[in-house]
Parts: C-alpha cells; sequence; structure tokens
C-alpha cells in the first residue's frame, strides 16, 4: 500500500515527527555510562504515553520478528544493527547504541534512528562510521524531490556509503510510512537512478542508511528479533521520516 497524505494528514505528522524527535534527543541526553537498555525502554513509553502517543513496536508482528516485538524502542548495540530487543544490558564507555522508534498520533505515524557513543571513549572507525550513515541520510534527502523516483534517493545513499568504504545490505532499508509504520514503496540504500516509483507530494517516506564496517551479512539473535553483523563488527544507523512537497522534501524528525 502507497499512501498520499493529505495537508490535514501531513500537519499530523509534522507533530508525530516531532515527537519523535523530541523523545530521541531525551533519551540521547539522559543515556550514559551504566544506563540500562531496559531503562531506556521504559522511558520511552512513559514519554509515549505523556504525550498522549501510541507505539508502533510493542504488538508489531512481522514475519521477519519472532512473536510481537513486546517493547517501545529498538535498542542496537555494538555488532546489532536493526531491531534490537530491549533486554538487561547495562551499557559501558565506549558502547555504539542506535536507537530507533517510531510513533502514531493521531492516526499518523513517524519513524527515526540516531546512532552514537555512550561515554568518553569514542574509537574514530565508530565515528567515522555513524557519520557515514549521517551524510548517506542527507544525500538521500536532498535526493528526494517531486518528479524524481525512489531509484534517485537509492542512489544517493548507495554512492556515499560505498565511497565510504562500506558493504551494502539491501534486505532492509527504508520504507513509506503514513498510517501504519511499514508501507510501500521500498527504499532501498543502493539502486539506479532514474528507476522505481514516481514521488509526488504528499507521499512520506522513512529513509534510513545502516551499515556494518565489513559485511554485507545479518544474523539473527537469539531473541529472535536483534538483526547483528555476522562477522561481529560494529554497525550504524541514521534515519529521518520525510514528507515530499513541491519544493522538495521536508524532514518531519529533525529535532527542534
Amino acid at each position: 500500500m502507497i499512501e498520499i497524505l493529505t495537508p490535514a494528514e501531513l500537519a499530523r505528522a509534522k507533530e508525530t515527527g516531532a515527537l519523535v524527535a523530541g523523545i530521541l534527543q531525551s533519551l540521547k541526553h539522559r543515556t550514559t555510562v551504566g544506563t540500562n537498555l531496559l531503562d531506556i525502554d521504559r522511558w520511552t513509553a512513559a514519554m509515549i504515553r505523556e504525550a498522549g502517543a501510541q507505539s508502533c513496536y510493542v504488538d508489531y508482528e512481522p514475519s521477519f520478528g519472532r512473536g510481537p516485538f513486546g517493547h517501545y524502542i529498538c535498542t542496537a548495540v555494538n555488532d546489532a544493527v536493526l531491531h534490537g530487543l530491549p533486554h538487561d544490558y547495562t551499557l559501558a564507555d565506549g558502547d555504539l547504541l542506535t536507537l530507533d522508534l517510531a510513533v502514531s498520533k493521531r492516526g499518523v505515524a513517524a519513524d527515526s534512528a540516531i546512532s552514537f557513543i555512550v561515554g568518553d571513549s569514542a574509537a574514530p572507525e565508530s565515528v567515522a562510521m555513524i557519520d557515514a550513515t549521517e551524510r548517506a541520510l542527507r544525500a538521500g534527502i536532498a535526493a528526494a524531490g517531486p518528479g524524481g523516483r525512489i531509484g534517485d534517493i537509492s542512489h544517493a545513499i548507495g554512492s556515499v556509503l560505498s565511497e565510504a568504504g562500506y558493504p551494502i545490505n539491501t534486505q532492509f532499508g527504508g520504507h513509506g510510512i503514513g498510517s501504519t509504520m511499514h508501507q510501500d514503496p521500498h527504499v532501498p540504500n543502493t539502486g539506479r537512478p532514474g528507476r522505481g516509483y514516481k514521488l509526488r507530494p504528499g507521499l512520506l517516506l522513512a529513509l534510513e542508511p545502516w551499515v556494518m564496517a565489513d559485511t554485507a551479512e545479518l544474523i539473527t539473535d537469539a531473541d529472535g528479533w536483534t538483526l547483528r553483523s555476522a562477522t561481529g563488527c560494529r554497525t550504524a544507523h541514521s534515519e529521518h521520516t520525510i514528507a515530499i512537497t513541491d519544493d522538495g522534501a521536508e524532514i518531519l524528525t529533525l529535532p527542534a
């Protein structure tokens, strides 16, 4: 299903996007060495409830997961990159943490992810990997304009990641979003320009470049959800929800 939002729906999407961005920034500031992943999940649940919003994750049960997700945020540490199931783990100095959050409010969802280093021991290669995903995300957003195509976005993202030397996995990528979290079209993190679905004003997309340092192969953790690098290398992930407008792409999950 591909949804094209009305102006009224787009206004609600902006509200949801601002909420997601605000929660993620609050969590980033609260997360320190010694924070437990389950604490992050509890903080997230409380902020969602206080905002009168709904989690897109807690009851989510797709084909690639094992049963309902059961938590409010994805917390991926070091070699984990996607769908990180919160568990009893205390963050250490130098851990690379990705927080991925999707929330629905007033019938419209927004989705965003940030990666950052916990504490003061920031390995240069980890900082460079996070930076590459952020630059790829900016490139994808710049390529997302009315009349363009999904392949233009994918090509822009993939070019940055490839030039930075990272293998690219195409099993999981960006996606349409609207009344539900995951919709068509799929937005792979590499592609050919001029191909794929034609972008139209009112279309919402969640763009999410993610990489693993030295592999494109994923393995599924014993929890049935968390996806990790097959080699145990570190990973990074950045994501924004954007709206296609007559003037280009508007970022809905940009921090205030």
